[in-house]
């Protein structure tokens, strides 16, 4: 459907990458990677048009048509939710909304766990997050022949994802995505995309099988080049040493015209930049960390905890798992003095210091102070050098510092989130989601951040890759009950018998197993080829209804262009009749009446006709709006 053609991109002088070659099929289920400022989004935009590339081309098939989700930031209106989700955009624009899509939608905005009740809300009343999932419903009901989506998870919990993964496995269309979550690209992926160094490398498989491939790829490159330099060494040892000798010196010559003709192999890529830190070690707390006894807490009438007996050890790594809503983030704020026991009592031990990272990042940082003002917001004193080589770190550089925090992406925000953590070390973290928005590099380094930490970690998190990589114990939240697991993530897996690793990270448990909680079923592919192929038919009668708009717009400029045309000629021959000289002029005022006759009958017949043209267009375009 699309194709780059040795394709650079260029911003004042520096090359972002170059000479990109790439063909995108109606089937290919392709994940795009690369480290933060590598151009993938750069290179969604030049596909969708919305940049110029400095040099190549880019060819879509005619008719192909595509979805674009961006990582944040859609636009929204005036309209529904169930106007957007059955709007198309042009642009920044709404245009007509279809009422015969509304069945599909309302299929779709369920999955996306919008309520009934959510269908009439004004789009613009909800949070950034819904906005994106009601920019998701809308290009899932659009079903378009390409599907490109930028961190489509990002938005979305973990009940939700699994709806939408299921969705995308029978997408009868192709898919480009940019994501940071592991399991998610092993699920639907069949080729990776790598952007690094400015050159765009292509794999086969899924992620884990592109890391085995891109780890393989390197090792060859490597002994290669060691090879090629050892034997450059041989030959040059050779050539000094017997350059001075004329028994020798036609041979030392050769050898050198020999490494001069050599095609040289390059080095593997340096890793491109990304974050590189680890926690300043913390002063130990006691063995007890913190005790919640008998604690109750509800949220008006409804009741989460009831009694609630929890405790935390120093030097516990526990992830929380179980459904949504069942309480995991109220128990994080509970441990972390963000919300007050309505009851009972929350008893920290001894040296304990909390750091709190919220899953909302905002409620963590000052929108309208600068990075470099937020960073300096610390009951720490703290030098500027420091904390410039800090936020260098975390990939905050020269002018990046001056940014408004409300201006950063979401990538950003985490990060500088971590910065604030870092300068004032506690050793009892606790933590909601911390991988969001963080690309893959990010993550490795905050796993062997986290894995170097010596203080107590409890944390919530849908990432697989992350939780296996950390926790060395389980707790399942569920209807106000929390059951623990002595062990990480596959020891939980193994002893609730659970069928899927993602799943039961929302499982509800039974008889000490993980039950899958009731989700919207996905449409099967044939009722999304049916919903595709009714989207084509109306695209491919709008396309028709427009060229025929067009056509007739034309017919009506023609006439309109012949009347004057006509009109002019009749005036000349009627100025012509009154001129004396016409009449001394042998023949000429026979001609002249003859052809004014001619004229008045072709002018005629062109009025009648762009009348008519005239009414069929009127009626045209008022169909058209």
């Amino acid at each position: 459907m699309f194709t780059l053609a040795e394709v650079s991109k260029s911003y004042g002088g520096k090359t972002l990458f170059e000479d990109v070659t790439l063909t995108i099929n109606r089937e290919d289920r392709l994940g795009l990677v690369g480290p933060n400022g590598a151009g993938k989004s750069t290179l969604f935009k030049l596909i969708l048009g919305h940049e110029e590339t400095t040099s190549g081309q880019i060819l879509s098939q005619r008719g192909a048509t595509v979805g674009f989700l961006p990582q944040e930031n859609a636009p929204v209106g005036e309209e529904t939710v169930l106007e957007l989700a059955t709007s198309h955009l042009h642009g920044d624009e709404f245009g007509t909304f279809d009422g015969s899509l509304v069945a599909s939608a309302k299929r779709i905005l369920k999955g996306l766990s919008f309520r009934d009740a959510d269908y009439d809300r004004p789009a613009r009343t909800l949070s950034g997050g819904w906005v994106m999932r009601a920019h998701l419903a809308r290009l899932l009901v659009q079903a378009p022949d390409l599907l490109m989506l930028d961190e489509p998870t990002n938005h979305l919990d973990l009940e939700t994802l699994l709806w939408f993964q299921e969705y995308l496995e029978t997408y009868p269309g192709g898919i480009v995505l940019i994501s940071h979550d592991r399991e998610f690209l092993n699920h639907l992926v069949t080729g990776i995309l790598e952007l690094r160094n400015g050159q765009l490398f292509s794999y086969s498989g899924n992620y884990e099988s592109f890391l085995e491939q891109r780890a393989a790829r390197e090792q060859q490159q490597l002994s290669a080049f060691k090879n090629q330099q050892r034997e450059i060494a041989r030959l040059q040892e050779f050539a000094d040493r017997f350059r001075a000798k004329a028994s020798k010196a036609s041979q030392a010559q050769a050898k050198l015209k020999q490494i001069a003709r050599m095609e040289r192999i390059d080095a593997p890529e340096a890793a491109a930049a990304t974050v590189d830190f680890s926690f300043p070690q913390p002063e130990s707390s006691g063995q007890r960390v913190m005790t919640l006894r008998g604690v109750d807490f509800a949220y008006g009438d409804h009741v989460v905890y009831r009694a609630l007996d929890y405790q935390a050890e120093k030097g516990e790594r526990t992830v929380l798992v179980g459904p949504n809503g069942a309480g995991k983030s109220t128990l994080l704020k509970l441990l972390a003095g963000v919300l007050k026991p309505q009851g009972g009592e929350r008893d920290p031990g001894l040296r304990v210091k909390i750091g709190y990272f919220s899953q909302y990042r905002s409620e963590m940082l000052d929108p309208s102070r600068t990075v470099l003002e937020e960073v300096f917001d610390t009951p720490r004193l703290i030098r500027e050098t420091d904390v410039r080589a800090l936020l260098g770190c975390f990939l905050f550089r020269e002018d990046d510092v001056k940014k408004r925090v409300k201006v950063l992406s979401g990538g950003e925000k985490s990060r500088l989130a971590l910065v604030k953590l870092l300068l004032d070390p506690p050793n009892f973290l606790l933590m909601d989601e911390p991988t969001t928005h963080l690309d893959m590099g990010s993550i490795e380094a905050v796993i062997a951040a986290l894995t170097d930490f010596s203080g107590t970690l409890i944390f919530i998190s849908h990432d697989v890759y992350f939780i296996r990589a950390l926790a060395t114990k389980v707790v399942h939240v569920n209807a106000g009950r929390l059951t623990p697991y002595a062990g990480g993530y596959d020891y939980y897996l193994e002893k609730s018998r659970a069928t899927s690793a993602r799943v039961a990270l929302t499982a509800g448990l039974q008889n000490g197993r993980p039950v899958e909680p009731n989700r919207p079923p996905a449409p099967n592919p044939e009722q999304q080829r049916r919903d595709q192929r009714s989207q084509k038919e109306r695209r491919e009668q709008a396309a028709d209804a427009r060229r025929e708009l067009g056509a007739q717009r034309r017919q009506v400029a023609t006439l309109e262009t012949d009347i004057m045309r006509l009109e002019e000629r009749q005036s000349a021959l009627s100025s012509e009749l009154q001129k004396p000289e016409t009449y001394t002029t042998p023949g000429r005022t026979v001609a002249v009446n003859t052809e004014l006759k001619t004229i008045q009958n072709e002018l005629s017949a062109k009025i009648n006709a762009w009348e008519a043209a005239a009414a069929r267009l009127s009626v045209m375009e008022a169909s058209a709006t």
